[in-house]
């Protein structure tokens, strides 16, 4: 059966997702690939309904992870949420938020103060570079001068406190297939099955998830999202905010592209100018060397007029001899 649910790619439909304990431990499981036995929501941001504000949507957990010897593990997670590709500068500043935040620091069993092991989430509405894979999963390894990996005495909480690792996961790639427990979880933010004439809306066939109790409670908590006229009211604004966005990038592309032409113009105008500038070079060239023909012939008659002159030949006798004018000649001597 087709049911309609709210679309959790708006910052309030997720918010209302992970503010659900049971919700926040399903994605959280899936993502971590472990199960997670406790999760405490920590201090978190999120969008407020103002629309120069709405950007990116961040919350903070506090879990408790199994491992597999069977010992459970407290790890913080930060998971950020944005749809604009220009947020890199503040994932990295609520990182170094983090790193510096003295409630970061385990104080039970941790009698040297490592830093509480880091996870960061990244839920992108846009693409990264040419990366293919929907879920990246970014972790870090250490090796020797050689290249050569460690792994005896790995994981150290020293090291723990100094790195993390990430999840980045691609929302435009998610396309229908559903290969693993991750996949099936993060299918409920498939943008294939947004309503053709209501974007707030999915269209999601529930029969596909019946042997599944913990989706289901995620489809029937989606449900009711959609349901709420608060809820509807806040997509509302998000939608109002990227129409502003998708108007000023639309605006900003067309000026680009009015400079660019004009960009193009000018650099043909110079073109020609360069080239006309060449024309006129070379024809100053052709006229000093003329200029310079005509200054050594009239050397050389001003040579030959001086040597006749000097043998007693006169003034119309030479000019009758070059052929030039007996003023000319005149002027010469």
């Amino acid at each position: 059966m087709i049911i309609h649910v709210a679309n959790p790619i708006y910052d309030a439909v997720f918010k209302y997702l992970m503010e659900d304990e049971r919700i926040a431990k399903t994605l959280l499981s899936a993502l971590l690939k472990k199960k997670v036995l406790t999760v405490q929501s920590r201090r978190h941001e999120y969008t407020n309904g103002t629309r120069d504000k709405v950007s990116m949507f961040r919350i903070d957990f506090a879990a408790q992870v199994l491992q597999d010897d069977g010992t459970a593990k407290l790890v913080l997670i930060e998971l950020q949420k944005t749809w604009l590709d220009t947020e890199t500068l503040r994932f990295r500043q609520y990182l170094g938020a983090h790193y510096s935040n003295p409630e970061n620091i385990a104080k039970d069993d941790n009698p040297d103060g490592f830093a509480t092991p880091m996870i960061a989430v990244y839920l992108l509405g846009h693409r990264v570079g040419d990366i293919e894979e929907p879920v990246l999963y970014v972790n870090h390894k250490s090796y020797n001068y050689e290249g050569q990996e460690v792994t005896k005495g790995i994981p150290d909480p020293f090291v723990e406190s100094l790195v993390h690792n990430s999840i980045i996961i691609q929302i435009p790639l998610l396309h229908g297939q559903v290969n693993n427990r991750l996949e099936k979880v993060l299918s409920v933010f498939d943008q294939s099955r947004k309503d053709k004439h209501n974007r707030q809306v999915l269209n999601i066939d529930e029969d596909l998830y019946a042997d599944d109790e913990e989706m289901i409670y995620i489809l029937h908590r989606l449900t009711s999202a959609a349901a709420n006229a608060k809820m509807r009211q806040d997509m509302n604004v998000e939608d109002e905010y990227f129409s502003a966005i998708e108007k000023r990038d639309t605006e900003i592309m067309v000026r680009d592209k009015r400079i660019e032409e004009q960009e193009i113009k000018l650099a043909e105008q110079d073109h020609k100018l360069a080239e006309q500038d060449h024309k006129l070079t070379e024809q100053d060239h052709k006229l000093a060397e003329q200029d310079h023909k005509l200054a050594e012939k009239e050397s050389q008659i001003r040579t030959l007029v001086t040597a006749l002159a000097g043998k007693g030949l006169s003034c119309e006798e030479i000019a009758a001899l070059t052929g030039c004018k007996t003023e000319d000649i005149k002027l010469m001597l």
